[in-house]
């Protein structure tokens, strides 16, 4: 037979639809050709036989029944070595090919009447370890660095990010906080002069108001800072002495 190499371990499965006499099949011959080991085993009782995985490199399966399923090819997969091959008669080579791929076998081809297929190279259920640590560069390679210089055009000129509000200096006198409670907030016992500052401030502000009279100081701030009767509730925040007027609709009742 064109299948049998030298030195096979060979397993022929057969059933009652095969007739292993008339079949041609002289296992004593193949045996002095090609130094083979030859077993035979009927398809009904290879669940039952006490096989090893991955112990033949051929196996040969005889029968015209419609039992080549699935599981039967998945049962001689496990028999066969790493490249092992199975060679199977049957008139629907179609079929045969389809449930050979799904059964997990490879390199599926015809040889004469019968359709091979094979065994992956690797064991079933065998495993690699995947090494997904950098590697440190060598002494004679220099390791790939990221590089910014004033030629590179992503470089950004960081007097570009000022406007000219960001160049004013801010006031000195706004600056001053109260050193107990870190606000510009007078504490109880006020004794810096900080409390007298912000009542000359409230002072002034009270002063420059024309259209209402405060009595906390702080009405210019915004709502967060007015008083419950604040003539300026909902007013957006001014500047201290500023006139505010209210505009268009706003200064008519809803009513």
């Amino acid at each position: 037979m064109d299948l049998i190499q030298p030195n096979e371990i060979i397993l022929l499965i057969w059933d009652a639809s095969f007739d292993l006499e008339k079949s041609g099949f002289d296992a004593d011959s193949l045996k002095v050709k090609f130094d083979a080991a030859i077993k035979f085993e009927n398809i009904l009782r290879l669940n039952l036989a006490a096989y090893s995985d991955s112990t033949f490199t051929l196996i040969i399966l005889k029968t015209n029944g419609d039992n080549l399923d699935i599981p039967l090819f998945a049962s001689i997969l496990k028999l066969l070595k790493p490249s092992g091959r199975l060679a199977v008669s049957s008139q629907n080579s179609d079929q045969v090919r389809e449930t050979l791929k799904l059964a997990g076998f490879v390199n599926i081809s015809a040889n004469g009447k019968d359709i091979v297929g094979e065994k992956p190279k690797y064991e079933i259920g065998s495993a690699a370890k995947l090494s997904f640590a950098k590697k440190e560069p060598t002494n004679n390679k220099v390791a790939t660095v990221w590089k910014l210089t004033d030629e590179d055009d992503d470089v950004i000129n960081e007097n570009d990010l000022l406007d000219e509000n960001d160049k004013i200096k801010p006031d000195p006198s706004n600056l001053r906080v109260c050193g107990t409670t870190g606000k510009r907030k007078a504490c109880k016992d006020c004794s810096c002069g900080l409390a007298d500052e912000l009542a000359a401030e409230s002072k002034q502000n009270m002063q420059s108001t024309e259209t209402a009279k405060s009595s906390c100081g702080s009405c210019y701030l915004g709502d967060a800072f007015r008083c419950a009767t604040c003539p300026y509730l909902g007013m957006p925040a001014f500047k201290p002495g500023e006139k505010v007027q209210l505009s268009g609709g706003l200064s008519k009742d809803d009513l």
